[in-house]
């Protein structure tokens, strides 16, 4: 099983060794290049990370599931407080077998946005925007965007984020190129997630759900604290 711990690069090195840190001697450097690895963790009080990660030889993009939160109601019940996504975070290379995880991107992906991904047909493409901070005094100063194109002969697709941050005055872009099994395995695991994400796995196992409080509308998208992990 492979250790998210030592993922991570260590604070002494700027970028990390894949062969090294994230394969077991069984496997080859180069089957690590050609395919993608499913991470599995645990931390000291039980709770459990899962990510599916693609390793290309320009960048790598890696998967995983942010459930969302509860608050409790006067009845006695829950609801969501606060939306759960699919993370997508993109590092890019910095050498040969290297990637930088300090340089990481974010892009936090709504229940609606996988919705998108689960349906993109062979030839199909797709783009969202974001502002981590909109409806804020600092709306405007970091933009995100993703956009998913077809690689062609349905092969695949290219999975590319671009944020620019006017504060820093960066423009960084970063893409992965996704095999169509790449691509199989993301939608499979994007279809699975959906309704964790949601809270619906939650929601029906009450056998006695109280009786849902009056409350506003609430607008369906990613917390935008959860993509200003940078």
């Amino acid at each position: 099983m492979l250790r998210l711990s030592r993922f991570l690069p260590s604070a002494s090195r700027r970028g990390f060794d894949l062969k090294e840190s994230l394969w077991s001697g069984s496997l080859t450097f180069q089957q690590a290049v050609s395919t993608s690895a499913a991470n599995l963790d645990e931390n000291l009080s039980g709770k459990k990370y899962a990510s599916y990660t693609v390793f290309k030889g320009k960048a790598a993009l890696s998967i995983h599931p942010i459930l969302p939160s509860f608050s409790k109601l006067e009845s006695g019940g829950s609801r969501v407080s606060r939306n759960g996504s699919v993370m997508l975070t993109f590092f890019p290379a910095v050498g040969q077998r290297k990637y930088d995880y300090t340089k990481k991107q974010l892009f936090a992906l709504s229940p609606t946005e996988v919705g998108s991904l689960i349906s993109l047909g062979p030839a199909e493409s797709c783009e969202f925007f974001h502002d981590p901070s909109m409806k804020s005094s600092n709306e405007g100063m970091v933009k995100k965007s993703l956009s998913i194109t077809p690689l062609g002969c349905d092969s695949g697709y290219f999975v590319n984020i671009t944020v620019v941050n006017s504060v820093e005055k960066t423009n960084d872009r970063l893409s992965v190129p996704v095999t169509k099994a790449e691509f199989s395995v993301m939608r499979t695991a994007l279809s699975f997630a959906l309704p964790h994400i949601m809270g619906w796995d939650q929601a029906l196992t009450n056998h006695h759900p109280a009786p849902p409080a009056i409350s506003k509308p609430r607008v369906e998208r990613p917390h935008p604290g959860s993509e200003w992990e940078r």
